[in-house]
């Protein structure tokens, strides 16, 4: 990568050397580079897990599947909860607030061998999740937590579980120290560690010193760091810094999925190749928005695509104008016809690099049911969960 394409704290941070990094151990799986795609709803699906996967390795994690409706067998949530068949290894985020729909979940993904892989979401900071005790909330309560944990573990049987938690639902109630210790304890793979607040959202800077006293603090299992890869180079320096044996990718790869191909150069002991010019980009779109259409019917994909559209267009000259013309796109001519519009020599603008997409910034209250920090000691599931919850941890 040329210089002009590293940020200043990337400048003289050096491709990892032959055994500096381990390999992700995932019960009987090995997993390189030890990077994983974060569960994004509405993002991770089937399709664009295949476009990530194109460029590199890893472990590609499904958007947020709900244990209920799953357990219900509910029509969408199997749709949502379907591979494939170029995933070798079916990896599934579950979310769930009752150990017993958590159990029989799993019991019913693994019995059906649709999985191979069960992350569990902690995370989630959505208003409507915390302010029913779910998602973020959940943590606070270390009883129900690990009653949720064990459920899944032993549902799972042979396969991997693995938990994704935040640092607590903000500084006065941090909770990731319990989180780790009780993943650890209730027979988890690994765990990972969102470096922000529920109350922080995916504001300023996640903070990496938390992932490395988690590290410090469960040395059973692999510890995963999450918060601001947007670079190869930010990968390494995560691993370097903290100690943990692996990183997990949200916002850093929408409208950037050849961020995975990096990873794997810097994790192999290469310097990552320049961004894609836009000719580049466009036909990384299309086959994009194809393989979406393959998979729900090429009008639902269009109107589904144009977020990822201005993802992927993002800092480039007339962006903005072109964003306006992908909100009206249906087909997938009509989408050609405007990517051919573009100039398809325009090399990627260096300040798009670190630019985020996705959740934006600003900060929140957590909101959380009444009386809900009065007995943390309460192993109670607070109320059922739908289709509709979880977002993203």
């Amino acid at each position: 990568m040329d210089a002009i394409y590293k940020s200043e704290q990337n400048r003289d941070v050096a491709p990892a050397k032959p055994g500096e990094f381990r390999p992700l151990a995932l019960g009987p799986l090995s997993i390189w580079p030890p990077v994983v795609l974060a569960p994004m709803a509405g993002v991770t699906n089937p399709p664009f897990r295949s476009l990530c996967r194109e460029f590199g390795a890893g472990l590609y994690v499904s958007e947020m599947i709900t244990a209920r409706p799953l357990v219900e067998k509910n029509q969408k949530t199997d749709k949502l909860a379907s591979f494939s068949e170029d995933e070798t290894i079916r990896s599934l985020q579950l979310y769930g607030v009752d150990p017993y729909y958590v159990g029989e979940a799993a019991k019913r993904l693994v019995g059906e061998g649709r999985v191979d892989h069960i992350d569990l979401n902690f995370g989630c900071p959505v208003r409507k999740v915390t302010r029913r005790g779910g998602g973020a909330a959940i943590p606070l309560k270390p009883k129900l937590l690990a009653g949720i944990v064990h459920a899944a573990v032993s549902g799972a049987g042979k396969v991997p579980v693995t938990i994704k938690f935040r640092v607590g639902i903000d500084d006065t109630h941090r909770t990731f120290l319990d989180s780790g210790r009780i993943g650890q304890e209730e027979g988890c793979a690994y765990v990972a560690l969102h470096a922000r607040t529920a109350a922080q959202l995916y504001d300023g800077q996640a903070r990496w010193e938390h992932i490395g006293e988690l590290k410090q603090h469960v040395t059973r299992i692999p510890v995963l760091g999450n918060g601001d890869i947007w670079e190869g180079e930010d990968a390494l320096r995560m691993m370097r810094q903290t100690g943990c044996d692996g990183v997990v990718v949200g916002r850093g790869c929408l409208g950037r999925p050849w961020l995975f191909r990096d990873l794997v150069d810097v994790f192999d002991g290469r310097e990552p190749r320049d961004p894609p010019r836009m000719g580049e980009i466009a036909a990384i779109m299309l086959r994009h928005a194809e393989l979406l259409s393959a998979w729900i019917g090429e009008l639902h994909a269009m109107r589904q695509f144009r977020r990822h559209a201005s993802w992927y267009t993002k800092g480039f000259r007339g962006s903005a104008r072109a964003r306006q013309e992908f909100m009206h796109v249906e087909t997938l001519e009509q989408l050609r016809t405007v990517l051919g519009a573009l100039d398809q020599g325009e090399a990627f603008p260096p300040s798009a690099m670190r630019v985020p997409r996705g959740k934006g910034g600003g900060t929140q209250k957590v909101s959380l049911p009444d009386g809900y920090l009065d007995n943390l000691d309460d192993d109670t599931p607070p109320l059922p969960e739908s289709e509709e919850d979880g977002e993203g941890g």
